[in-house]
């Protein structure tokens, strides 16, 4: 069959799945209410639901009265006894899959139950519903005239107890039907390769003759990847490799400063970018309007929402609030009840809702990964938008960053010592310093307040990291691929500490 026709009928069944989230977008809590009652319902006489009475609960107020918060060190005895063999503690569906994380660098791994119903009704729903809507949004599409390139994590699956462990893309990999896989590049056995700089070099040599029209992947590892096509082929940008290429689902990180060094390699105006949400625990979220910064709550997906306000946040003794009570440009902690068994579980990510009809939300960063040293609350959205803005009114580019506190002493003020790796140097550092800490000012009041006449706070300081250092320090971590990231903002000075050693 001629590749134009199958792009239509692909394109076709894709677009019929539109019609199906008009329903939660027009009934967000209706839909919402029914699937806790539904998971509820499902998981009654497991060891949980029985602990929790499940049968009982009549609304969502006995819901959250009843079950606490958890959080991943709160639930991991739990998640433990089921990898080695026992069934039926919080999901009733025997789980034999677990995705492996590291949540961001921390060394303890997290094993993150993941379910038949939590592949099939969240992480490949979603898959497909991405396609979805970027088809809507774009019905000239010419996808399936070529393939995907996915760029997945850096292990393979390990069997453990007659369970199996590894990162979620290698999961999915695994279990993908087998229309999807002839659909992606590279092949199943090059995607699961465990050792990264050779999976790598595997990739490029398998795909750049292919023809590729869409990519997939974390936005740090496929810049890695598309400079090292350059360096193979010998070209000066990427649609000389790949003439066809037209779209970037990208997730994982925030992808604002990155995006400059994705348009100098991909130069074509209406190349299309699309952002999802997704994690070990669930897909969230999906862009659903071209150029866009907010991403679609999605449902539908066997994930029951509730949010945790920050300025009053006190991890599991925090009170939550269901999707009904939320409110515009709010800091929120997300937590989720899932189709995995994750019971009002905490996944240490904060978003703000851009919007209520239907529910947009935009990632502000992580419950753990912000500064407050000193009174400053200084969150992730805030330091990425200051940083781009320096970089604008200096034409300098980042490719990666890390901020720590410099502590008081008797003589000497507190600060923030930033250690960055730029893709393109500022002509002047201290004019760029300066940029840099007037944004910060401008976007958080809390900041300005501690950086008032230097009394708290001192001038930010800049360190000028080696290229490629914190390529180097992940790797030194055994850390290369996947969903690994680098702490862009610690309240401890562990993780710079480290980097400087080695720049």
């Amino acid at each position: 069959m001629p590749f134009p026709i199958v792009n239509s009928i692909i394109s076709w069944f894709l677009k019929k799945r539109k019609h199906q989230m008009e329903l939660f977008i027009k009934y967000p809590i209706d839909v919402q209410n029914e699937l806790l009652f539904k998971l509820l319902y499902k998981a009654k006489d497991t060891e949980i639901g029985l602990k929790y009475k499940f049968e009982t609960i009549k609304s969502y107020q006995e819901f959250a009265n009843k079950v606490p918060i958890q959080t991943y060190e709160s639930f991991e005895p739990l998640i433990d006894r089921t990898r080695k063999g026992e069934q039926n503690v919080f999901w009733p569906t025997p789980i034999k899959w677990f995705a492996k994380s590291s949540g961001t660098t921390n060394a303890k791994s997290k094993y993150i139950p993941v379910s038949e119903e939590a592949l099939e009704d969240c992480h490949f729903k979603a898959g497909k519903d991405m396609l979805c809507l970027y088809i809507n949004n774009n019905p000239e599409a010419q996808l399936f005239t070529g393939k995907g390139l996915r760029l997945g994590g850096s292990s393979a699956v390990y069997e453990d107890n007659n369970t199996y462990f590894g990162d979620l893309s290698a999961i999915i990999i695994e279990n993908m039907p087998f229309w999807a896989d002839f659909s992606s590049a590279p092949k199943q056995e090059t995607a699961l390769m465990s050792e990264w700089e050779t999976k790598m070099t595997a990739i490029v040599n398998e795909t750049i003759d292919e023809d590729i029209t869409s990519l997939v992947g974390v936005p740090s590892w496929m810049l890695v990847l598309l400079n090292r096509v350059l360096e193979k082929t010998g070209k000066n940008n990427i649609l000389e490799v790949w003439p066809n290429l037209e779209v970037y689902f990208h997730g994982g990180v925030n992808f604002n400063p990155y995006r400059e060094q994705f348009k100098k390699i991909i130069p074509k105006k209406d190349f299309k970018y699309f952002e999802t949400y997704n994690a070990s625990e669930g897909f969230f979220a999906i862009q659903d309007v071209n150029h866009s910064l907010d991403l679609l709550l999605m449902l539908d997906y066997g994930i029951f929402y509730e949010f945790i306000p920050m300025d009053a946040f006190n991890d599991e003794n925090s009170v939550a609030i269901p999707l009904s009570k939320v409110q515009l440009n709010v800091n929120y902690a997300i937590v989720i009840t899932t189709n995995g068994g994750l019971w009002r579980y905490l996944i240490g990510d904060t978003v703000k809702f851009t919007c209520l009809e239907p529910y947009r939300i935009r990632i502000t960063g992580r419950t753990k990964h912000f500064i407050n040293v000193f009174g400053e609350e200084l969150i992730i959205e805030n330091a990425e938008n200051a940083l781009k803005q320096a970089c604008v009114k200096t034409g300098a580019e980042v490719s990666e960053f890390t901020v720590a506190p410099i502590f008081m002493t008797e003589n000497k003020t507190g600060g923030h010592e930033w250690l960055i790796e730029f893709k393109r140097l500022p002509k002047n550092i201290n004019y760029f310093t300066e940029l840099l800490d007037n944004a910060l000012k401008a976007n958080n009041s809390d900041y300005e307040a501690k950086r008032y006449n230097n009394l708290t706070l001192a001038m930010p300081k800049i360190n000028i990291a080696r290229n490629e250092l914190f390529y180097d320090w992940l790797k030194k971590q055994g850390k290369l691929g996947g969903q690994h990231k680098i702490p862009r903002l610690s309240n401890s000075r562990n993780h710079l500490e480290e980097l400087l050693s080695l720049n």
